[in-house]
């Protein structure tokens, strides 16, 4: 009997255990403030390296998203699709739906 009761309690300690050990590693830890957590930048651990994340800041400077970054303005998303010709859109446009035109109509009209 006192073999499982040690068992038991063993388990109870490590089930209890393990969320705290596995908090200690993120960013964000529970606390018992109005907030409700802190923010902890120094326990991040990054899978890149120093040459790696120079080489992406060159990028996003060459192609000018650092620049839109700094400014806090949103990245425009780049398509995989070809892009369509002036004629294959004025085309789409007349075939468009009824329905299809009244709504579009009425989004940029703002009405």
């Amino acid at each position: 009997m006192k073999l499982t009761h040690l068992v038991a309690m063993k388990a109870i300690i490590l089930a209890t255990a393990l969320p705290m050990a596995a908090q200690a590693d993120s960013l964000w830890h529970p606390a018992s403030n109005e907030q409700g957590f802190t923010y902890h930048p120094d326990h991040f651990k990054s899978t890149k390296t120093r040459a790696q994340v120079l080489a992406e800041v060159e990028a996003a400077r060459k192609d000018g998203t650092l620049t839109l970054m700094q400014r806090g303005l949103p990245v425009p998303i780049k398509s995989s699709a070809a892009p369509k010709t002036r004629q294959q859109v004025v085309d789409e446009m007349r075939s468009e739906a009824p329905e299809a035109q009244r709504a579009r109509l009425e989004l940029y009209s703002g009405g």
